[in-house]
């Protein structure tokens, strides 16, 4: 049962993920058929990712009312019916919108409650590992499904081939409700109050702030060094194939860490965890620049495992610093951080980036993520292992 609902719930983050991710694939399509600007298309991508991190805490509510299972599959397939509503309409640019921001309302479902299901199903052993496990099966798909995407566009015309991305979807929604089992019903009914998991979390109120502090911090370093790289890289004398080879190493690291680092934090706690990952990513991005280019390529796979790898401990923690009644609000709460956080702090690390240049700007990103530490050390009393 167990091992079912992480099939499930990966299966969920691989398709949301990559849904997600092919708004990249569509863009220069869409700027093509529709003549839309720059400016246009980056709204149309902020419309997706904007509905998808603040619609979190409804979700996680309705959730609650109606159970994970049927919001899960019903989120899952208003995504897939949002690009097949792309797919077979003649698409101007209201109607991208308003299909992305229905995807994108969609997609918000899957990271609280999917977590939720995973926390639930590994209440007592193996949390950390297997949202470790489902962390990493979002890179996954990040990877597969615009690949996919692209590869099919060779074969036939987008529209046709969005569409056979949406029917995945439809097809997903149904798996959901067929394998999830029916009892995955609202979790709050889980623990009630008076449970030790209940009475465990009343005792560290302090502690879902503090890891939601470090998460945003986390994903806020992560989005502002690779707005940064692409610029670094060019200043080595990189070329734009090498700057996507350099992309690539970083993510192709960040998906390995992301599932080592589930494991290394069930052994060793988060705080070691985090102090080895943070101060790795620190290290590794202030010594980016002075490295000449080779060296610098050599060294981004092992910044991205530190890079990526924090958040799966991170996510693993949720579980152990709220009650089992409020987990799907408080990983809601969690995701919406974190997304938005990825989403402001490039904008942040851009006035320094104008007025310090990229090299020095980057070096204030790697202060910043060494700001995790001293949180991680305040948490730590609050949770059975540190």
């Amino acid at each position: 049962m167990r091992r079912k609902t992480l099939l499930v719930a990966c299966g969920a983050h691989a398709l949301h993920d990559g849904y997600t991710d092919l708004i990249y694939v569509l863009l220069p399509v869409w700027r093509t058929e529709f003549a839309l600007s720059y400016a246009a298309l980056g709204a149309l991508r902020l419309v997706y990712t904007g509905a998808m991190a603040g619609l979190q805490v409804p979700a996680s509510s309705l959730a609650a009312r109606f159970g994970a299972r049927w919001v899960l599959a019903l989120g899952t397939a208003l995504a897939a019916a949002a690009y097949l509503a792309v797919g077979f309409s003649g698409a101007g640019f209201v109607a991208l919108a308003t299909a992305l921001a229905v995807g994108g309302a969609g997609s918000s479902t899957q990271h609280p409650l999917a977590s939720s299901l995973i926390a639930q199903a590994y209440e007592h052993q193996g949390v950390r590992v297997a949202l470790g496990t489902y962390n990493f099966s979002g890179d996954l798909g990040k990877m597969a499904i615009p690949a996919a995407l692209a590869w099919l566009m060779i074969l036939m015309p987008w529209r046709s081939a969005l569409g056979l991305m949406g029917l995945l979807g439809l097809a997903a929604a149904a798996a959901i409700l067929i394998l999830l089992p029916a009892g995955h019903a609202p979790t709050a009914e889980a623990a009630a109050p008076g449970t030790d998991a209940a009475e465990n979390a009343a005792q560290r109120p302090r502690a879902f702030p503090l890891l939601l502090a470090i998460g945003v911090l986390d994903s806020g370093t992560r989005m502002g060094f690779l707005a940064f790289l692409p610029f670094i890289l060019r200043e080595k004398g990189a070329t734009a194939p090498t700057v996507g080879l350099a992309l690539t190493l970083v993510f192709a690291g960040g998906a390995v860490g992301k599932l080592a680092c589930g494991h290394l934090g069930t052994r060793i706690g988060l705080l070691r965890t985090v102090l080895l990952t943070e101060v790795a990513t620190a290290i590794g991005i202030a010594l980016l620049d002075p490295l000449p280019l080779t060296a610098a390529l050599a060294c981004l796979a092992f910044i991205g495992v530190a890079l990526n790898g924090t958040s799966s401990v991170l996510y693993g923690t949720v579980p152990e610093v709220v009650a089992p009644q409020r987990r799907e609000r408080a990983f809601s709460l969690f995701y919406t951080g974190t997304i938005g956080g990825g989403a402001v702090a490039p904008v942040l690390y851009g006035f320094a980036g104008d007025a310090l240049g990229p090299a020095r700007a980057i070096l204030v990103v790697a202060g910043v993520c060494l700001l995790t530490v001293p949180l991680a050390i305040a948490l730590a009393p609050s949770l059975r292992r540190a």
